[in-house]
């Protein structure tokens, strides 16, 4: 396998958006970069994807692919009647019914007490698995995204400016109207996914400006054949809500860090000895012209036979070790590939790279690389 260091210092980001069960997928991805000596300095999710960064973020580095496992497997569940039986019934580890609820759906409740389920279990799981000070005391960074219910506005919560809680990572899986809202500082959150499901935003309005590595491990299917029956059309309506809506983003992006190369240029051919300070907006220039290089690789989980309108809430083990492995092979697939490290335009400051695209350009790829540890999950 090639060497996964660079030659100059990639700060490493890894995103991981909301997808309930899905989210075992981002747990392979994690295992397959640690393996292979990329530990992310930043994590970045929302809903399953802010509880796996927190998992990560929230541990040192010796012991967090082992709470990572150690999830999966609480939630890891043999349901009886197929996957109607978690929707009845919960997870014990992550959230239980409020039975009475479902034939009320009218009751005044209050705002936090009106949902289907509880998520007090999965309050008490974080609390046993996580250390939330670790990220503002040298760990890696954590950023978690959340809705206000009444502003309707995003709000990534970040450690290097707020000291993160358990709170704000429920906030951000609190997935309406199946969990309740969590209240922060007298506001109340929702599931960031439901705004944006894909939390890349935050990398590239970040100051300083670096060069980055960002694994963007998305769940959900972007792209599918019509559906048939009113299950199918159910199955579908969520992928295109919740798939990511990072392309149009990225595209936007790319030209706007052409032009910051591009200003970066330019300046340089500022006359010596003439004063900047002739130039009112020249600090405004500067921050804005950078010469860092930032790639994204894009991963997307493959979709499973049989997958329906309730695969997110699918926790039975043998979904979970199908998706883990899924995440851990593609991961190491590309990593193998490394397409970052290929030759490109030098005005480029944003360079994508599709996992699949990446893999089938490199004649021989292997389909699947050793054993892999995550299978027990």
């Amino acid at each position: 396998m090639k060497n996964a260091r660079h030659e100059r210092r990639q700060r490493i980001v890894l995103v991981l958006p909301g997808g309930g069960a899905l989210g075992a997928y981002q747990a392979g991805v994690y295992e397959a970069m640690s393996s292979s000596g990329l530990e992310p300095d930043w994590l970045i999710g929302t809903s399953i994807g802010a509880i796996n960064s927190a998992l990560i973020a929230g541990n040192p580095k010796v012991r967090r692919l082992e709470r990572l496992r150690e999830f999966w497997h609480r939630v890891g569940q043999e349901p009886l009647l197929g996957t109607w039986s978690i929707v009845a019934a919960g997870v014990p580890a992550f959230f239980t019914p409020h039975l009475g609820r479902w034939s009320s759906p009218h009751a005044r409740l209050g705002l936090e007490q009106a949902a289907y389920y509880s998520t007090e279990p999965l309050r008490r799981t974080l609390e046993d698995l996580v250390d939330l000070d670790l990220p503002g005391q040298g760990g890696p960074r954590l950023t978690v995204g959340a809705v206000g219910v009444a502003s309707g506005q995003m709000k990534y919560f970040d450690s290097r400016d707020t000291r993160l809680g358990v709170q704000h990572v429920m906030a951000s899986g609190a997935l309406p109207p199946a969990f309740p809202a969590v209240r922060i500082d007298g506001e109340a959150y929702w599931d960031g996914g439901i705004y944006s499901n894909t939390p890349i935003e935050p990398i590239f309005d970040d100051l300083p400006r670096r060069d980055s590595l960002i694994f963007a491990a998305n769940v959900w299917q972007p792209r599918a054949t019509e559906p048939q029956s009113i299950w199918e059309v159910m199955a579908r309506h969520k992928d295109i809500q919740f798939s990511s809506r990072a392309g149009p983003f990225i595209v936007r992006l790319q030209k706007i860090q052409r032009l910051r190369r591009a200003l970066r240029k330019l300046m340089a051919h500022w006359p010596q000895g003439e004063p900047k300070d002739s130039i009112p907006e020249w600090r405004e220039l500067e921050a804005e012209a950078c010469d860092g290089t930032m790639h994204v690789v894009r991963l997307l989980a493959p979709a499973g036979a049989g997958e329906d309108a309730l695969k997110d809430v699918d926790f039975s083990r043998v979904a979970i070790r199908r998706r883990w492995t899924a995440g851990y092979e593609d991961t190491m697939r590309v990593i193998e590939r490394a397409p970052w490290k290929d030759s490109a335009d030098p005005m480029e400051g944003l360079i994508v790279h599709d996992a699949r695209l990446a893999t089938s350009r490199r004649p021989g790829a292997r389909e699947h690389l050793g054993e892999h540890s995550g299978s027990d999950t």
